[in-house]
């Protein structure tokens, strides 16, 4: 059978990776924290028909309350930011799953390596007035006193795709810390605990493509999420976020079809998260 028929290992994607059902089996080993993370974020490894995978475990007992959050918990929109991922076939958001661990129930991620810039950066600061050919303008930085500088990123199919995403699950904060180029060429997103909200929350360093026409490979995938989203991952997301939230969600995809383009800052709320890195 030649290797493209191969049926994969159970668990396992097409392409040999670690899919989520990897990550719902074997015990969960504690082998490190994350110590920056503003709430509890434990490096592990679960072992699966005698392979070790590398997890991130963020238990729902870890997690600090956001009083513009208070529905739910950070681990149930990670979750759903990563059903809806999938529901796009970009897969933007490494397997996810929750499940109980050590510290009780939570949210269960593959770990991926960055790669960081070794495919070109994402993400820089140019003291020139626009930005070069093939990087997109964010916003002004200040920089030192008495000097500005603008902050770009790269004109990169892959960051096109996430702000697509953003937009759709209303991310509040999309910085460049949470952008992770693989060595196989993919680029996830990771950190989506405040998402779903009600509100425009849209918070993020991809704003370069603000108000220009939606690609038409996006506008198809739009359509898709659409007609999924009043079947089986409406019902799914149902589980996970409250009637109001899955309703927002809707509008914002109904909203990007109607118009076309990629969102513009609304003004009401912080476009750019902080710190931004």
């Amino acid at each position: 059978m030649p290797a493209s028929e191969r049926v994969p290992e159970v668990g396992l994607n097409p392409d040999g990776s670690p899919g989520p059902e990897v990550l719902t089996t074997g015990e969960l080993t504690v082998r490190g924290q994350v110590r920056e993370a503003s709430n509890a974020v434990l490096y592990c490894e679960t072992v699966h028909e005698g392979r070790t995978v590398a997890c991130v475990y963020k238990p729902v007992a870890g997690e600090r309350p956001l009083w513009d959050f208070p529905d739910g918990t950070l681990a149930q929109r990670e979750l759903a930011a990563y059903l809806v991922s999938e529901a796009t076939g970009w897969g933007l958001v490494p397997p996810t799953v929750l499940r109980d661990g050590p510290y009780g129930q939570g949210m269960v991620q593959l770990w991926i390596e960055s790669a960081g810039d070794q495919d070109g950066a994402l993400l820089a600061l140019t003291e020139d007035a626009e930005p070069a050919p093939g990087w997109k303008a964010v916003a002004e930085a200040q920089v030192e006193e008495d000097r500005t500088a603008l902050l770009v990123h790269a004109d990169d199919i892959r960051l096109r795709r996430i702000a697509v995403l953003d937009a759709v699950i209303n991310n509040a904060d999309r910085k460049g810390g949470h952008l992770l180029p693989a060595a196989d060429g993919r680029l996830y997103g990771i950190d989506h605990g405040v998402t779903f909200h009600t509100d425009d929350k849209l918070r993020t360093l991809l704003w370069g493509w603000a108000g220009e026409p939606l690609l038409a490979e996006a506008v198809t995938v739009l359509e898709k999420l659409a007609a999924e989203l009043d079947g089986s991952l409406g019902e799914r997301l149902g589980e996970l976020l409250t009637t109001a939230e899955t309703a927002a969600l809707r509008a914002r995809v109904r909203r990007l079809l109607e118009t076309g383009a990629h969102p513009v800052p609304g003004g009401q709320w912080p476009s750019i998260p902080w710190p931004p890195v």
